[in-house]
């Protein structure tokens, strides 16, 4: 890594840059979303293919998501949820609490 002693200074460097925080947050999000159907889908026992025809979307629509590759609206959240019999619920917390 040219001149940098390591990972965690080039990281600092690059969130220092400004945006770069909220491009992280974001990256954030659709990796939790994703991870979340994911798990989902495989404690029920579905391939992807199953999940996207019971919620109504495409196969790669929900390799997509499970792969954080896209910012999934609320809609198709509601329908992944609906194909899990789930109800969708969305949640502030403070920073503080964040983890």
């Amino acid at each position: 890594m040219d001149e940098r002693s390591s990972w965690a200074e080039m990281r600092a460097e690059v969130m220092g840059r400004p945006g770069a925080a909220a491009v992280y947050e974001a990256a954030r999000i659709r990796f939790e979303l994703g991870e979340a159907v994911r798990a989902l889908r495989e404690e029920s026992g579905w391939t992807q293919s199953e999940l996207a025809d019971r919620a109504g979307l495409k196969q790669p629509a929900v390799a997509r998501l499970e792969a954080g590759g896209t910012m999934p609206t609320i809609p198709m959240l509601e329908r992944i949820a609906e194909a899990f019999q789930m109800r969708l619920t969305v949640e502030f917390q403070p920073l503080s609490k964040a983890g």
